[in-house]
This record gives C-alpha cells, sequence and structure tokens, in this order.
C-alpha cells in the first residue's frame, strides 16, 4: 500500500465518513489534498531537521580546529512516517490533518546526538538554546533527575527557522543528547522492551537499573579520566 492509499483508507474509516460521500467529488479532492498538505509537512520538517544538523556539524568542526578534538560522536536523525503521525494523532483523537500534526504534535522530528562525554552534552545543549534564531519551547534533564528506568539523557525541544521559497516558517524539532554510554544502555533497553509484548518483570527491571547506574559511574569515571587529562595539558 502506496502512502496515498494509506491516507485514502485511514480517511474513510474515521467515525461519519459513508460509503456514499467517499465517492463523491469533494471526498476525493479532500484526499488528495491531505495527501498535499502531509507531503508539505514533511518537506518542512526534514528541512528542519537538516537546519539543526548543519550547525550542529559546524560546532564539531569549530571545536576540531580550536581544541583539536570533536565533542559530538554521531548524529543520527528520523522524521515520523505519515502513517506514524495519522496513527498518533487518532489516539490522541485529534482531528486528522496536517494543521493539526503541527499544533498538537512536538515529536515528528527527531535528532540523536552522541557525544563523548557529559560535559559535551551541556556545552552542545546550551549552545543550541542560545542561538538566536532558535526558540527554546522544552527541555528536561535525566540526566540529573534519571528516570526510575534509570534512562539518562538530556531532551530539548526547540522550534527551528525553515526559509520556503515565499515565506519563512517554523518547526519544532526534538533532539535528544547523550553519551555514548548512555546510548548503548538505551538502545538495548528499548530492544528488550519491544522483545515481549508483556511487561518486563520487576526483577529484570531492577537488573537493568543497576546497568544503567553502573554505566552512569563509568561515565562519570571517563569524564574525570578526561578533566584530568586537560589539567595536565
Amino acid at each position: 500500500m502506496d502512502e496515498k492509499e494509506f491516507y485514502l483508507e485511514t480517511i474513510k474509516n474515521l467515525p461519519a465518513i459513508s460509503q456514499q460521500s467517499m465517492k463523491s467529488e469533494s471526498f476525493q479532492e479532500k484526499v488528495a489534498q491531505t495527501f498535499y498538505d502531509f507531503l508539505q509537512l514533511q518537506h518542512i520538517y526534514d528541512s528542519a531537521i537538516e537546519v539543526v544538523k548543519t550547525y550542529l556539524n559546524n560546532l564539531d568542526s569549530e571545536f576540531s580546529v580550536k581544541f583539536q578534538r570533536n565533542p559530538i560522536h554521531n548524529i543520527e536523525s528520523r522524521l515520523k512516517s505519515p502513517q506514524s503521525i495519522i496513527e498518533k494523532l487518532q489516539k490522541k483523537g485529534l482531528p486528522v490533518t496536517a494543521d493539526s500534526a503541527r499544533k498538537n504534535l512536538l515529536d515528528i522530528a527527531g535528532i540523536r546526538v552522541i557525544c563523548c562525554y557529559i560535559s559535551d552534552i551541556y556545552t552542545i545543549a546550551e549552545l543550541l538554546a542560545r542561538r538566536d534564531d532558535f526558540v527554546l519551547i522544552k527541555h528536561k534533564d535525566y540526566i540529573a533527575n534519571p528516570k526510575p528506568s534509570g534512562y539518562r539523557s538530556y531532551h530539548i525541544v526547540l522550534n527551528v527557522p525553515v526559509h520556503l521559497s515565499t515565506h519563512k516558517v517554523y518547526a519544532p524539532v526534538e533532539i535528544q543528547i547523550r553519551t555514548i554510554a548512555m546510548d548503548f544502555w538505551a538502545s538495548l533497553e528499548h530492544q528488550l522492551k519491544y522483545k515481549t509484548s508483556n511487561s518486563i518483570p520487576r526483577e529484570l527491571s531492577r537488573q537493568l537499573k543497576d546497568c544503567a547506574d553502573k554505566i552512569a559511574d563509568t561515565d562519570m569515571q571517563m569524564q574525570q579520566i578526561f578533566s584530568q587529562l586537560g589539567d595536565i595539558d
């Protein structure tokens, strides 16, 4: 099933859509317009991702020149599919439109920044928040205040400008910043969580939390070694 067929299938299954109305010209126009609106939405959010990634790559290059090291180990990005957007809107009981997605969802565009050290996380987060054309929507420090599961990361949501041919629009981008060690734990925990349809038993959850705490201790030790080597230089 291609994307346009998916939209058609989704819209016809919405409440108050009758078989009679599906055959009408106005309904077909609505499908076509919805399809176009979501394509345009994807373009805007994909462009916002590229704006942030370009800035992050420029920062990493600048640090390489100034300090002879790269604070960013890796950058990953993802854009929610139209299917995922529509399903989330339906789950929330919201209108299935691109405008509704734009107003109500903050996680359509996502970037994960993998840093070498904990100090790099806060440096990158501060530089992102300080950029004068980025608008800070919200942030959450799961490093200082880990989730009960042991999850650690720094989350920041920014409204990012996208310059189109005739005007400028803003799109929110959710950015997760974490160390290599934090990403190692989060990635495996995510795989384990989806390995079973049932909730993870309490004892296994405790073991996962213990692993997260040990990894966090290692992260802190690596940070201290890095800082001490800096003092020696």
